[in-house]
């Protein structure tokens, strides 16, 4: 079992910078790639970043040269470096994980999210 805990959201105003972490947790043997999705009220949820095992990372082009995605593989925690916010980021952000378990059982974990208000 894995758990992910989001952190860090907040109300921002238009133009300011928040980091987000999310801290992975269980019976963990290896995690392959952790993304950051976020979902605005009555849309669909949508990839925002993500970051592989080896340091590989992809954006959504709304978010491309705004924000930025790292890990701390010691302590199986993302971060999401937002600056230049927009009042259009404001959404529920989520992290997710791909994670091979202790037993090789390889898993998609979700945590509860973490809301992000930009105001304008």
């Amino acid at each position: 079992q894995v758990q992910l805990v989001e952190s860090g959201g907040d109300l921002v105003q238009a133009g300011g910078s928040l980091r987000l972490s999310c801290a992975a947790s269980g019976s963990i043997g290896s995690i392959n790639a952790m993304n950051w999705y976020r979902q605005a009220p009555g849309k669909q949820r949508e990839l925002v970043a993500g970051i592989t095992s080896t340091s590989s990372t992809s954006y959504a082009d709304s978010v491309k040269g705004r924000f930025t995605i790292s890990r701390d593989s010691a302590k199986n925690t993302v971060y999401l470096d937002m600056s230049g916010l927009k009042p259009e980021d404001t959404a529920v952000y989520y992290c997710n994980a791909h994670v091979a378990l202790r037993t090789g059982i390889r898993i998609i974990s979700w945590g509860q999210g973490t809301q992000v208000t930009v105001s304008s």
